[in-house]
């Protein structure tokens, strides 16, 4: 087996994407519109992140589910991305609009960390390699 992709539902995948280009220097792999739904993926290397419209979700999850709101405190998952220079790409991710949570910080086994919010909630944690 073999992991293939993350799916986040947002309720504007094309606001994501141009949100993912600007603050983390992603590139938009495709765009699909198919009848009320968008889908779209980014280039991420091996492992792919899309988005797809919260309406799919509603389609796909009759039995309910909570929805990602910068508003409401945070899902407990994140997306990780690893950067050679994290205090730099902490500080392009908040001037793209990601809301901080926590500074970039070296931690006891070597590594420097630092965690955002993107525009949908979605917690995105910067990591050096």
């Amino acid at each position: 087996m073999k992991f293939g992709y993350t799916v986040i539902w947002v309720d504007d995948v094309i606001k994501t994407v141009e949100f993912y280009e600007k603050a983390f220097g992603l590139v938009q792999r495709a765009i699909k519109e198919q009848n009320q739904f968008t889908w779209a993926e980014m280039e991420t290397g091996e492992t792919t992140i899309a988005f797809s419209s919260i309406n799919e979700a509603e389609s796909l999850f009759h039995q309910g589910f909570y929805a990602n709101d910068i508003i409401q405190a945070p899902a407990l998952i994140q997306i990780s991305f690893i950067t050679p220079d994290v205090a730099t790409a902490y500080m392009k991710a908040l001037g793209a609009g990601a809301k901080p949570l926590d500074a970039p910080k070296r931690q006891p086994w070597g590594q420097t960390i630092a965690r955002v919010r993107d525009i949908n909630g979605v917690l995105v944690s910067l990591v050096s390699a």
